[in-house]
Formats: structure tokens, C-alpha cells, sequence
């Protein structure tokens, strides 16, 4: 499952035969994913944008918490989760991740969290001048400029997830894992939500891994947009020839092009085939 390019660097995620059950052996034991085998290649000057769909309990956060190594889901019960060629063994500065929760440090104020991850690195050699430097342009960017000294309670919760996305993106990951970042967003905020990200998602060059439950988010931030079964978990579908290119489009304009709602009601279509057809 490869775009077709030829590169030299190993893939910046691979899964084999991938199975996660939890509490394995004991009454509860449920399996979340079950044979789940793809590659994502390494598209230098590029990053790809991957968009996740599925019923709910379908293994999608799994699949992002697989990647990440969180000890809580890491490791699967079968199979290999390789990211950059080497086997997860935990949580990395390679990986960035922004979940549905707003996820702030109460206590600390915008700067604080932001410049948050640059201070645990331990292989970081920038200067507290130069980790306030990159913070604070990180801040402007993502539209929260002289809000730096705020507290998370005093701002919005769009506010709020552009600190996540700020506090993610400032130590450079490799991968951004998003699960679900917009959806307690209304329509209008995750509108710009999504214009910022596509903007900073340029400029980082990452591989993003996005698991959303709206179809039409989904075909307007993916390259590809894959379809899991319900459980477990399974890629039941995998659309990237139909999907409009919106790369430096406004959102609203593209959405509400008749291209891509033809993409959006192909994908709609085959979800619903998937999930009736499964259960």
C-alpha cells in the first residue's frame, strides 16, 4: 500500500499483521484490531496526510496509541508496529500527538505549556532564551498572539486546541497523531481549525495520522482516507484516486464543491455497505 514513489529511507510507519486485545485471557478480553498490515512511505518535501473513519470501537485510537507506544495499549498482542524502520519500544520526540480532550496543563499559562516539551527533551541544546523564542512564534502562528500569559480556563476551547496543536508542532515531530482534535469544535471554529492545520501541516512537512468521525473532514484533510470495519478492527476500504487535492484551499470553499461532495457521498456510501455488511 505505497503511493508508487521510490524513496530510500525506510517507511515512516509500518504495521504487520497487527492484533491488540485487551485483557487478554480474562472474561473481558476485547480485541480492538485484528490483521491490520499497511505501510505508509516516506514522502521527503511532502508528508502525507492519512484520515481514519469507522464505527465507533473499530481500533482507530488504537491504531494512533499503537503508534505513539503508549504503555497502556503498547504493546499488540501480534504482530509489529515499526515506525522509521525500528520497532516501537515507547513514546517518542518523533511523534506528536493531539487528542479530542483539551489536553492543557492547567497550572501553566500558554507560553508555559508550549515551551513545555522542549524542556523535557533531554537532547534539546537550546538556550531558555531560544525555547521562549520558538514558543512565542509557534503562539503567533497558530493565532493566540498576546494571549501568552493567559490560563487555559480564560480562553475558548478553540483557543485551547490551537495550544495543543502549538504545544505538539513546537518540538518538530516527524508524525502528528491527531484523534478526533475538532470535534467538540462548532462548525465555524473547525473550519479554521482546519485551515490552521493544513497551513502548519505544510510547513512541518510531518506524516499525519487523523481519526475523525466526519466523512467530510476526513476527504478534505486526507490524501487517503481508509475505512475500518467494525470490531475488530480490520481496513476495510481505502479511497486516495477519488480524493479532491485541497492542499492551500479554504475548507469552506472546497467543501461545498460538487467534486468533492461526489467523493464525500462515494465514501459515505461504501462506510455504510462496510458497517452493514460486517456486523
Amino acid at each position: 500500500m505505497t503511493d508508487g514513489s521510490s524513496t530510500t529511507a525506510p517507511p515512516v510507519v509500518e504495521f504487520r499483521k497487527v492484533e491488540k486485545t485487551f485483557a487478554a485471557g480474562t472474561p473481558k478480553a476485547f480485541t480492538a484490531i485484528s490483521d491490520v498490515s499497511f505501510v505508509v512511505e516516506d514522502r521527503p518535501g511532502y508528508g502525507e496526510f492519512i484520515s481514519i473513519i469507522g464505527p465507533s470501537g473499530c481500533g482507530k485510537s488504537t491504531i494512533l496509541n499503537l503508534i505513539q507506544g503508549f504503555p497502556d495499549v503498547y504493546p499488540p498482542t501480534r504482530g509489529t508496529v515499526k515506525v522509521r524502520g525500528r520497532e516501537v519500544t515507547g513514546p517518542g520526540r518523533d511523534r506528536g500527538m493531539i487528542f479530542q480532550q483539551y489536553s492543557s496543563f492547567p497550572h501553566r499559562t500558554v507560553l508555559e505549556n508550549v515551551r513545555f516539551g522542549l524542556e523535557i527533551d533531554r537532547k534539546s541544546s537550546l538556550s531558555a532564551a531560544e525555547i521562549d523564542e520558538r514558543a512565542l512564534d509557534l503562539i503567533q502562528r497558530v493565532g493566540l498572539g498576546g494571549h501568552e500569559h493567559k490560563y487555559p480556563h480564560q480562553l475558548s476551547g478553540g483557543q485551547q486546541q490551537r495550544v495543543a496543536i502549538a504545544r505538539s508542532l513546537v518540538i518538530e515531530p516527524r508524525i502528528l497523531l491527531m484523534d478526533e482534535p475538532f470535534s467538540a469544535l462548532d462548525e465555524p471554529t473547525r473550519y479554521d481549525m482546519q485551515r490552521l492545520i493544513t497551513e502548519l501541516w505544510h510547513d512541518v512537512e510531518a506524516t499525519v495520522f487523523l481519526v475523525t468521525h466526519s466523512i467530510s473532514e476526513a476527504v478534505y484533510l486526507g490524501d487517503r482516507v481508509w475505512i475500518m470495519t467494525p470490531h475488530p478492527g480490520r481496513l476495510g476500504a481505502i479511497f486516495e484516486d477519488i480524493i479532491p487535492p485541497t492542499r492551500d484551499s479554504d475548507p469552506m470553499e472546497v467543501q461545498e464543491s460538487s467534486h468533492f461532495k461526489r467523493a464525500v457521498a462515494e465514501v459515505a456510501r461504501v462506510f455504510t455497505e462496510i458497517e452493514a455488511t460486517e456486523r
